[in-house]
């Protein structure tokens, strides 16, 4: 079976607008999602890119619009300045790790509705609260990430390590084999390669 290897992070507004077309993409080429949960500010600091903060108002201004135009041509709501933004990643990507190790749910349904949530609803994805709703609503255990924290926590550091060893930069970044497409607006190529035509 083919694997499509999934470096994300349900507060990067790309992995929001990706949606669920990875998994269509899988489904339509019968390969497995592996879901890795990266920190990616620190996948930026590792790789050499420069966290919003830092980068030139040129560059803060053209994201902006940016993803105001990528949800219009996608059909989706964004709030490109959301409430409860920057939030710490890490309470949401240990939920996705704990979820997806123990099953019974859907884990891609998972990421979108923490990374929706985030980007078109106002909500905190750091709050237990949300993220127990999320949990149950995408099938799994609200609880399952409670009982689960400590091991997720080491996987998402080892998901740093292994993005960086992988060549992942930033998020979403996807590879199968020997290829690595990043971006949202690169989830076309992916699904290409897989067709064999590129």
């Amino acid at each position: 079976m083919r694997r499509i290897t999934y470096y994300f992070s349900p507060v990067s507004p790309f992995v929001y607008l990706a949606g669920n077309r990875l998994e269509e993409v899988a489904a339509r080429h019968g390969a497995q999602i592996d879901y890795r949960p990266v920190d990616p500010t620190a996948l930026f600091a590792r790789t050499g890119g420069v966290p919003l903060a830092e980068r030139h108002e040129s560059r803060k201004a053209y994201r902006l619009q940016e993803l105001r135009r990528q949800a219009k041509k996608l059909g989706v709501p964004i709030n490109v300045q959301p409430v409860f933004w920057p939030v710490n990643p890490a309470p949401a990507a240990y939920a996705i790790i704990a979820a997806d190790r123990a099953g019974g749910g859907d884990t891609g349904a998972l990421a979108q509705s923490l990374a929706r949530a985030c980007w078109a609803e106002d909500r905190n994805i750091a709050d237990d609260a949300v993220i127990h709703e999320l949990l149950a609503k995408a099938g799994f255990d609200p609880k399952v990430a409670d009982r689960g924290i400590l091991t997720a926590a080491e996987t998402y550091a080892d998901n740093l390590e292994d993005a960086v060893a992988q060549g992942a930069f930033g998020v979403p970044f996807y590879i199968t084999g020997d290829e690595r497409f990043w971006g949202q607006d690169h989830i076309e190529d992916l699904d290409l390669h897989l067709s064999g035509t590129l």
